[in-house]
């Protein structure tokens, strides 16, 4: 028989129950949480991202023509709005077929670290339009996108943050180059990348 101090037996009345339900709940949480920390978010969408590519090509071709050239700018915010639309289903489709909900863990994570990025490039565009600088605008675009891919590339597979750094490099030659190679290098950007890391992706990693 057990006994404690002042000599008393230590029964079953002394004893605290172990709340074993409690803890194995508390080790399941952690290692869920430490799964989604190291998993890398999968659910970028290979071919929404060709889709996304296949609408800056034709708005590329739009805005080359010399009856719609002064649109260009017109031309190019309906496309980036098509293509969030396109980009964003894609990608919601692909996430709810792998059970990844993008509200939580590394999903949101991805998201929050890709969109500061796109809404200064959104503000800058207003201020440059608004200055008279929008030869300004397409290197803007190129080079605050691709860094916005990148920091969420950074919780994704390896062909993301690639493709972010080919979107800044682009983006810095719009800065160097004449403003008549801003169209066409915009069609590279959001047409070619997209629809060669898109092929990319969802050839190693599904649609």
């Amino acid at each position: 028989m057990e006994l404690v101090s002042g000599g008393q037996p230590l029964t079953s009345k002394n004893r605290k129950p172990v709340a074993i339900h409690s803890h194995a709940m508390d080790n399941l949480r952690y290692i869920r949480e430490a799964m989604e920390r190291s998993t890398s978010f999968t659910s970028v969408p290979g071919w929404g991202g060709i889709a996304m590519g296949v609408t800056a090509l034709v708005a590329a071709v739009l805005a080359s023509r010399p009856p719609l050239a002064e649109r260009w700018l017109s031309i190019w915010i309906a496309d980036a709005v098509l293509a969030a639309l396109v980009g964003g289903w894609a990608m919601a489709r692909k996430a709810k077929s792998q059970g990844v909900k993008l509200s939580h863990g590394v999903g949101r994570r991805f998201l929050f670290s890709l969109s500061p990025a796109i809404v200064a490039a959104g503000l800058l565009s207003v201020v440059f339009y608004r200055l008279g600088a929008a030869h300004a605008i397409p290197g803007t675009w190129l080079l605050l996108y691709g860094a916005g891919v990148v920091t969420g590339g950074t919780f994704s597979v390896r062909p993301v943050p690639v493709m972010g750094l080919c979107f800044m490099v682009l983006g810095a030659a719009a800065f160097a180059a004449p403003q008549a190679w801003s169209n066409t290098l915009l069609g590279l950007g959001f047409g070619g990348l997209h629809i060669v890391f898109g092929a990319i992706i969802a050839r190693r990693y599904g649609g």
